[in-house]
């Protein structure tokens, strides 16, 4: 796999300009019309005007005890299948908005209502709500520190969770293998956990994931240039040149999902 890119080239700029704007017009389309989303600048100016909007707050609180990527990625799958259709469309206007606190799940679980938690106990998922639903839970808590640096090389592969509870319709369609790429240039644990929620949650909401989809996710450098083979991806402004745009995780097209690939 190629793992560099020239983000600044004009042409990869325009691309990952128009998958922020296409993400701005999924989750706030009265918004999206309203500004001109090809230029940097509009897009900053819609996004500034969203997060002006606390009309349209909604958040997920998420309880992390121990944080493996690609375990947790694999729970964000199956939180975002689990949601209802109103749960979703709220969720999806605030941006999928999530707040990632330390703590034990089991310890808080007959205090707080939780939506979900992970098997293992490792995580859990509040519904999203108001900011207000979770307020005594994240004054409990702390902000999750997670300073480390991701590291390039490690790929993981994982198979998305069959569970007869989703309420996500599921496009009715044999399994199929995509690479869930992230990039890890300027990248710590705490950002990763950030991208992947983002990048995964919309994705479900879009039909591109369902359950038994198996995913590998792959650390590099930088995703290859060619954004063609991305079905998604998570574009971010570059902390060294904050009128550009960094792609900081993609999920490819999907290929026939072969037996090489298991569950973690």
């Amino acid at each position: 796999m190629t793992i560099d890119t020239d983000t600044g080239t004009d042409a990869v700029q325009g691309s990952l300009r128009a998958a922020v704007a296409e993400r701005l017009r999924r989750a706030r389309p009265e918004l999206a019309a309203r500004h001109d989303l090809s230029t940097a600048a509009g897009l900053a100016a819609a996004g500034a005007a969203a997060g002006d909007d606390a009309g349209d707050d909604t958040l997920v609180a998420v309880v992390v005890r121990d944080l493996d990527l690609a375990g947790w990625a694999r729970q964000t799958c199956a939180y975002a299948l689990g949601l209802d259709a109103a749960e979703a469309a709220a969720w999806r206007r605030a941006f999928t908005r999530t707040v990632f606190l330390a703590g034990d799940p089991e310890r808080i679980g007959a205090r707080f209502p939780l939506a979900r938690t992970a098997p293992d106990g490792s995580a859990a998922w509040t519904a999203p709500g108001p900011p207000g639903a979770t307020t005594a839970l994240r004054r409990l808590l702390k902000l999750l520190q997670a300073p480390a640096a991701i590291r390039a090389g490690e790929d993981t592969a994982f198979e998305i969770p069959r569970h007869p509870a989703y309420r996500t319709p599921v496009v009715s369609r044999p399994p199929v293998r995509r690479d869930l790429c992230l990039a890890t240039v300027d990248c710590t644990l705490a950002d990763a956990l950030v991208h992947l929620n983002h990048l995964l949650a919309e994705a479900v909401m879009d039909g591109l994931l369902a359950p038994g989809d198996r995913l590998v996710l792959r650390t590099v450098p930088r995703p290859a240039a060619d954004l063609n083979r991305f079905a998604a991806v998570r574009a971010v402004p570059d902390p060294h040149a904050p009128d550009r745009l960094r792609l900081a995780a993609a999920l490819t097209t999907p290929s026939a999902a072969g037996p090489d690939v298991g569950p973690v």
